[in-house]
């Protein structure tokens, strides 16, 4: 935990209540003690330093002064394939730590229907991962998430607006183009499950504006072609 994120409800003016994980964190990794000085944030908020002024097990007061703006986000709309649940987690993460700030899960022929029944889809779970990726890299603003369970309603009646002013791109193994590197503006990526899209979805995506790219000849798993794709686009 490179920032301690906190929840509106933890936040009294100019003062925090923190207990549970992160209270944890703080006397097990940190080893903080009162006086000490942590990098804090607020969700969807500023960011700056916090004063420990009380602490014990059950919990911790920290007093705020929030005067830093969180990093810019990545102009990047993610279009993912529903992952498999438990690596849906580390990409999830992924995506906070790396500034993406809006993402689509939506269907596609290779997602198992069971998948869309995990819980890890559940709003507060998906939280918890958004959480974890922004206090390791350092910043507040939470991604929005939205999900689509039907692949071609999606496509032909939103996708295309979504798309409106930005480079389109579909992550596809086996076509010429090679994804572009240090992008300057807005991209919308679709990714597809382990195995990619079939054919049909290229297509589907083709006709809407879509161009096919590819990382080069080796297979890559989703939750390894996820940061590849990003830092290649946007790196540091």
């Amino acid at each position: 935990m490179n920032l301690l994120l906190l929840n509106p409800q933890q936040i009294n003016q100019q003062s925090a209540l923190i207990t549970g994980r992160q209270l944890e964190h703080l006397i097990s990794v940190q080893r903080a003690a009162v006086g000490d000085s942590i990098r804090v944030g607020a969700i969807n908020g500023m960011m700056g330093q916090g004063l420990i002024s009380a602490l014990d097990s059950q919990s911790a007061t920290i007093e705020l002064s929030l005067d830093t703006q969180p990093p810019p986000p990545l102009p990047l709309t993610m279009i993912l394939a529903l992952p498999r649940p438990k690596m849906l987690r580390r990409i999830l993460q992924t995506i906070a730590a790396m500034g993406v700030k809006k993402l689509y899960l939506i269907n596609s022929s290779r997602v198992e229907k069971s998948f869309w029944q995990t819980p890890f889809l559940q709003p507060e779970a998906l939280q918890e991962q958004f959480i974890l990726g922004l206090e390791q890299a350092q910043d507040t603003q939470m991604p929005e998430i939205i999900m689509r369970k039907l692949f071609k309603p999606f496509v032909e009646d939103e996708l295309a607006d979504i798309i409106t002013q930005s480079t389109a791109l579909v992550a596809h193994p086996g076509t010429d183009k090679s994804c572009p590197v240090n992008s300057a503006g807005p991209i919308s990526l679709a990714i597809g499950p382990e195995g990619g899209f079939i054919p049909y979805e290229v297509e589907k995506l083709n006709q809407i504006g879509f161009e096919s790219v590819h990382l080069g000849p080796r297979i890559l798993r989703v939750e390894t072609a996820v940061p590849a794709l990003i830092s290649r686009l946007y790196p540091a």
